[in-house]
């Protein structure tokens, strides 16, 4: 998957963690190639489990008496949370036995099952061994989880399990089209992060315009601070602002048109403004020197030691930063200024989807109870305990009630209530995941914050690797609906 397993310390890290985790395998990574050839059918199968009666509380007509087999990916989050969930699975079951499993070698495990055609009946698809979304959709080997979606939600039976999902997770499940084939469990809110103990130390508020944040900027940098830093290493982190920015410029539509590969798409005024905004950051020497050689964690530590007011990121960022960010930081996350009074959507418009993807096979012995464990998962208790054990929102619209939520969950849940509908979910990093990291990330964006091209210069080079990328018949194509 593009670039992914470059970087040492970053190979499992949550943050690429979350970004591989809705990665829908257009690329392959190393290794990855055995799996298309041999995700046949293959195998018989394995005996199906009889469905059982429908009920009020049993809404998907689980077999009370049939096992269920869970494997989860052991990664940043842990398993903690998901061996709590099956409790309530249990006993919700009781004669039910549940063989639940955790491991980081997902692909190496499963794929032979899958091969035989006697897959575990509820997988968390993610990490380093992920196992090739695209793949598996083509084959025909998961199964379409409407029906969960359609189910009673698990507090309130008067509302569906899809009407009390963020926003976003039900598309993102989706290729072409209606069926559901991936439920992201985890949420992640991205924007541009802040101390907002730094900005009361220069008397400033979040800059909502282009203007005021040129003026921060200037005001930081006469106290020796530089306005912004990023990931210089891997540029793919600048669209996590730069990307709802567009879309707050030109409309969500813009993002749409790039998402679908269209000719001309980055030639969007929209698309240009933006760029040449990102690069008076350059120009007028508001970004931290040396930028363009630090890795996520350097530019991160920096940013926390109080070198740099901004920085684009994911809300990963409070856990994986965790040991440097000082106690009195008073962490807080913006979506991205705008540029003025103009812009099609208003201030607020962030960029906010799901990780962790769970699936359910389409061969699983017991298919109902794969979904009814998610449902599980999808109530309220579960998601409480998820967010209080991993400091990540889940995907249930709620979930927080009664836990104390860290300063960057609080900062996350704030600008997603500010943002309302005008939540943006760019599917270019996860349906061509090349694309965005070595093209438009390392070969475009962060050449032009190097100062080493112009934002004209960007936009013709990028909206070349689209062409291409659209040209190629290697690859699987997706289109907005």
């Amino acid at each position: 998957m593009g670039s992914t397993g470059q970087h040492g310390s970053e190979g499992v890290g949550r943050r690429d963690l979350i970004k591989r985790t809705a990665a829908l395998g257009l690329v392959a990574a190393p290794g990855m190639g055995l799996l298309s050839a041999c995700a046949s059918s293959g195998g018989d199968g394995q005996d199906k489990a009889k469905a059982g009666k429908k009920t009020e509380k049993n809404p998907l007509g689980v077999n009370d008496t049939a096992k269920l087999d869970f494997v989860l990916f052991d990664g940043g989050f842990g398993k903690e949370y998901a061996e709590d969930a099956v409790k309530l699975y249990e006993k919700a079951f009781p004669k039910a036995q549940v063989k639940f499993s955790a491991t980081q070698k997902i692909q190496s495990t499963l794929q032979p099952r899958f091969n035989q055609g006697n897959p575990p009946d509820l997988i968390d698809n993610s990490g380093a061994e992920q196992m090739d979304m695209g793949v598996l959709v083509g084959k025909k080997q998961l199964a379409d989880l409407t029906p969960l979606l359609d189910a009673p939600s698990y507090d309130d039976p008067s509302k569906k399990v899809r009407d009390t999902l963020r926003p976003g997770i039900v598309e993102m499940g989706q290729f072409d089209g209606d069926p559901v084939w991936i439920l992201n469990y985890a949420y992640t809110v991205y924007g541009v992060w802040y101390s907002q103990k730094a900005l009361d130390g220069l008397d400033e508020k979040y800059p909502e315009t282009w203007d005021d944040m040129l003026k921060v900027c200037a005001k930081a940098k006469k106290k020796g601070i530089a306005g912004w830093t990023y990931a210089g290493k891997y540029p793919y982190y600048l669209p996590f602002s730069l990307y709802p920015m567009i879309a707050k410029v030109g409309g969500r539509e813009v993002l749409d048109a790039i998402d679908n590969l269209e000719p001309n798409a980055w030639k969007h005024p929209a698309v240009k403004a933006c760029f040449e905004a990102y690069y008076e950051l350059f120009q007028k020497g508001y970004i931290l020197r040396g930028t363009p050689g630090l890795d996520h964690i350097q530019s991160q530590t920096a940013w926390a030691k109080g070198k740099a007011l901004f920085i684009p990121n994911g809300s990963w960022v409070e856990n994986e930063s965790a040991n440097v960010i000082p106690a009195d930081f008073d962490l807080a996350v913006s979506a991205p200024s705008g540029l003025d009074g103009s812009d099609k959507l208003p201030f607020g418009t962030i960029w906010a989807s799901g990780g962790e993807p769970f699936v359910v096979p389409a061969k699983a012995a017991n298919p109902e109870g794969g979904m009814e464990q998610l449902r599980v998962m999808l109530s309220e208790a579960s998601s409480r305990n998820f967010t209080s054990k991993v400091k990540s929102l889940s995907a249930l619209n709620g979930g927080i009630d009664g836990i104390e939520l860290t300063p960057g969950l609080k900062a996350g849940v704030a600008a997603l209530d500010k943002a309302g509908d005008n939540v943006v979910n760019p599917r270019i990093p996860d349906w061509y995941v090349q694309l965005e990291k070595e093209k438009i990330g390392v070969g475009g964006l962060g050449e032009m914050m190097a100062g080493r091209l112009t934002p004209a210069e960007t936009v013709k080079k990028i909206q070349g690797f689209a062409d291409e990328a659209a040209k190629d018949t290697s690859i699987k194509h997706y289109k907005h609906r």
